[in-house]
């Protein structure tokens, strides 16, 4: 296969260990022949193994708080320095709810949490692009890719608070993207991705029944963290460069099937 990143430019945001998505992307693009930068937040990076992801892809990376403009136009400046030129593709994987992790039922949110995961990981994808447009970071054609989940259309109880943020996410990408796309041909796109073996997803209640669950319903299985990669990747390319303002379900067919053979027979039907 040809390299299809060659010579391009890329941040890559929120890859903590190598069950991440961002982690897999960012072995892709190395493959594929891009340089880019990591970037997490410091706590996040503390907690990772990030490091060896840098010294693997031979990658510089500079720490960043995503809810912080100051940091974002440092982190978008000192990339085109050490890259030596515009960026080309951004990975948006930001996601933290701290609603879910302290257990609290949707209908009693602590809307300080919820304020912080709105701020966390939806809000910063605006600020990651009024920055990037305003430095004009990105090169015409550029691609931004941010990773999203089904339950912003749908409802998954034990999903809380971060399907209205996952919801505020696509909406950002939408709305940006039009904007962007009118005035400097950047893309921008959300990946609705299947409910995969993260650090952060084998986090929520009940994952591990849904993960099979929905592994059940897909006519094609749960796509993997690698397979998402994989497609980030040729969003990142220059074979998807009509391709902008789009919610793309990366799910093995999941979000369109109504009820699958297997469930039926699960239950005698």
């Amino acid at each position: 296969m040809s390299k299809l990143l060659e010579g391009k430019r890329g941040i890559i945001t929120g890859a903590l260990d190598q069950n991440s998505i961002a982690w897999k992307v960012a072995e892709k693009a190395h493959e594929h022949g891009a340089t880019f930068v990591l970037t997490n937040a410091p706590i996040a990076m503390r907690m990772g193994e990030i490091n060896a992801l840098a010294e693997k892809t031979n990658s510089k990376i500079i720490p960043a708080d995503a809810t912080n403009v100051d940091d974002i136009t440092k982190l978008f400046t000192e990339s085109q320095e050490v890259l030596g030129g515009k960026i080309d593709f951004v990975l948006h994987s930001i996601g933290m709810s701290v609603n879910i992790r302290k257990n609290i039922p949707y209908t009693e949110l602590n809307y300080d949490f919820y304020n912080k995961g709105i701020d966390v990981s939806a809000m910063s994808l605006h600020k990651m692009l009024a920055v990037a447009k305003q430095l004009d970071a990105i090169n015409e054609w550029g691609s931004v890719v941010a990773l999203t989940y089904a339950a912003a259309q749908r409802t998954y109880p034990f999903y809380t608070d971060m399907a209205d943020i996952k919801a505020l996410l696509e909406s950002i990408a939408r709305s940006f993207g039009y904007h962007y796309g009118v005035e400097k041909k950047v893309r921008v796109n959300t990946v609705s991705q299947s409910p995969t073996k993260t650090t952060a997803g084998s986090g929520i209640k009940g994952f591990g029944d849904f993960y099979d669950y929905a592994d059940a319903i897909a006519p094609l299985g749960n796509a993997s963290a690698e397979d998402c990669a994989n497609y980030c990747i040729s969003l990142f390319s220059d074979l998807t460069r009509m391709v902008t303002m789009q919610n793309l379900f990366h799910d093995g067919g999941y979000s369109t099937t109504g009820v699958s053979d297997d469930i039926m027979k699960k239950f005698g039907i």
